[in-house]
C-alpha cells in the first residue's frame, strides 16, 4: 500500500505545500484531489518563493508526475496563467496532466459567488469570490461543464445554450444583474481549449497503472478538515471534502490502497473568513503572532485570524481521517513567547466537550479549556535536528502529539526546505 494522503488538520493554511515539496522527490506521482484556485500553497525552495493554486506543488520535482484530479474545479484562465508563470520561472511542466472529468469554473460562477455573498449581508461566509462554491453547486445539480467538454465543441455549445438560459434568468430576476453572452463565453472557452488540450487526460488508466506497479502516490489536499462540507464548521466551510475520504473520491484511488495518512498542523491555529474560532486571539498577542508568522492568504492576501493551538480540533481531525503521522509547522513563530496555551476541550452550557460540536452557535460561544506550558524563548530557525530544539520546545511538540493522538514526525522551523526537521519520514512504504 504505497499511497499517502496529506490533509490539513485545521482550517487550512497549515503549510501543506511545503510538505508536498519535501516528499515529492520520494514519490512517483502527486495528485491534487479537490478544491480550486481559492486555495494556495506557498513553497520556498533555495530561497525562491513559488505560489501554487491549482497545479500540485510537486511540480518542482521534474521527475514527479503531477495530476489535477477530477475532484478539483478548474478555472481554465487561472490554470493557464499559473502554468505560464511557472514556465517563465523555469519550472518543467511536461509531467503535468489534468483530468478530463474535472469540472470547470465558468464566467458566471464568480459573479454569482459575489452576489450571493452580498445578499447574505452580515451572515456572509467570507468566500474568495473565485466562483468555487457555485461551480460545485452546478456539479451536484448536474449542469456543470467538465474539462473534457473543451474537446467537444458542438456538445459544449449545445449545453451552454441550455445552462446559460438558467443562469441569466437567475442573474436578472434575483439580482438585477446583466446577462452573459453565449457566443462570448463559447469563443473564450474554445480559445482555452487549444492551449489546455495537451494536458487533458483520462487519468483512470494512469492511476490504475501506478497502483498495479506499486508506484508511490501522494494525494495532495487543499484547505483543512474543519472546512469540510460535512465534518467542518458548517456553513462556514468550503464546498468540497478536504479529508482523507475526499482525497480517495477526488482521485479515484480506493481506501484499501492507502498506506498512510499525514496531517499537517500549525503550532498555533489560524482561519480565514467568518465562523467560530474558539481559541482566537483578538488583541495585541494575536497581532504579534500574525506579523511574525506572515499570516496573510496566499490567494487573497487577507489577514488570517490567529489563535492558540486547538487540540480538540486536532484530535477530531486525527480520528476522522485516520491520521497516523503529524507534521507540525511554524514552530519558530512561537519562539519569543514566555507562556503557551493548548486548548484541550470546551465547556458549553456546563457540559465538557472534547471535540468541535455541530451547533455553530454553541461552538462560537463556548469556553476553551486550556493547559499552559512554558515557552522556550530561544530562536529555533538554525536547528537542523529535533534534538537541537530547546527542551521546552520539544515538550510542547510532544504534548501536541499526545493530545491529538498521533506522533509528530516532522517539525518545521522556517519557510525553506532546510528548516524542516524530519524525525521519521511520513510516507507509505
Amino acid at each position: 500500500m504505497s499511497v499517502t494522503i496529506l490533509v490539513g488538520g485545521q482550517w487550512g493554511d497549515e503549510g501543506k505545500g511545503k510538505v508536498i515539496d519535501l516528499l515529492a522527490d520520494r514519490v512517483d506521482m502527486v495528485v491534487r484531489s479537490q478544491g480550486g484556485n481559492n486555495a494556495g500553497h506557498t513553497v520556498v525552495a533555495q530561497g525562491v518563493e513559488h505560489r501554487f493554486h491549482l497545479i500540485p506543488s510537486g511540480i518542482l520535482n521534474p521527475d514527479t508526475l503531477c495530476v489535477i484530479g477530477h475532484g478539483v474545479v478548474v478555472d481554465p484562465n487561472a490554470f493557464l496563467q499559473e502554468l505560464e508563470r511557472h514556465q517563465q520561472a523555469g519550472i518543467d511542466t511536461r509531467n503535468l496532466m489534468l483530468s478530463d472529468r474535472a469540472h470547470m469554473v465558468m464566467p458566471y460562477h464568480p459573479v454569482l459567488d459575489k452576489l450571493g455573498e452580498e445578499m447574505r449581508g452580515d451572515d456572509r461566509l467570507g468566500t474568495t469570490w473565485r466562483g468555487i462554491g457555485p461551480a460545485y453547486e452546478d456539479k451536484v445539480r448536474r449542469i456543470g461543464f467538465r474539462i473534457g467538454d473543451l474537446q467537444k465543441p458542438a456538445f459544449l455549445e449545445k449545453k451552454l445554450r441550455f445552462v446559460l438560459r438558467l443562469k441569466n434568468e437567475t442573474l436578472t430576476k434575483m439580482y438585477g444583474h446583466a446577462t452573459f453572452d453565449e457566443r462570448a463565453i463559447l469563443d473564450e472557452y474554445l480559445g482555452y481549449a487549444e492551449r489546455i488540450d495537451p494536458y487533458i487526460r483520462d487519468i483512470y488508466p494512469v492511476i490504475q497503472d501506478a497502483l498495479q506497479h506499486d508506484r508511490r502516490i501522494l494525494l495532495e489536499g487543499a484547505q483543512g478538515v474543519l472546512l469540510d462540507i460535512d465534518l467542518g464548521t458548517y456553513p462556514y466551510v468550503t464546498s468540497s471534502a478536504p479529508t482523507a475520504g475526499g482525497a480517495c473520491t477526488g482521485s479515484g484511488i480506493p481506501p484499501s490502497r492507502v498506506g498512510r495518512t499525514v496531517g499537517v498542523f500549525k503550532a498555533y491555529t489560524t482561519r480565514v473568513g467568518y465562523g467560530p474560532f474558539p481559541t482566537e486571539l483578538t488583541g495585541e498577542l494575536g497581532d504579534r503572532i500574525r506579523e511574525v508568522g506572515h499570516e496573510y492568504g496566499t490567494t487573497t492576501g487577507r489577514a488570517r485570524r490567529v489563535g492558540w493551538f486547538d487540540a480538540a480540533v486536532g484530535r477530531y481531525a486525527v480520528s476522522t481521517n485516520g491520521i497516523d503521522s503529524i507534521v507540525l509547522t511554524k514552530v519558530d513563530v512561537l519562539d519569543a513567547l514566555p507562556t503557551l496555551r493548548l486548548c484541550t476541550g470546551y465547556v458549553s452550557k456546563g457540559e465538557l466537550w472534547d471535540h468541535p460540536m455541530a451547533n455553530i452557535s454553541h461552538l462560537k460561544h463556548c469556553d476553551p479549556v486550556y493547559e499552559e506550558l512554558p515557552g522556550w524563548q530561544t530562536p529555533t530557525r538554525d536547528c537542523r535536528r529535533f534534538e537541537d530544539l530547546p527542551a521546552a520546545c520539544r515538550a510542547y511538540i510532544e504534548r501536541v502529539g499526545e493530545l491529538c493522538g498521533a506522533a509528530v514526525d516532522v517539525v518545521s522551523v522556517g519557510p525553506d526546505r532546510e528548516h524542516t526537521l524530519v524525525r521519521r519520514l511520513p510516507l507509505a512504504a
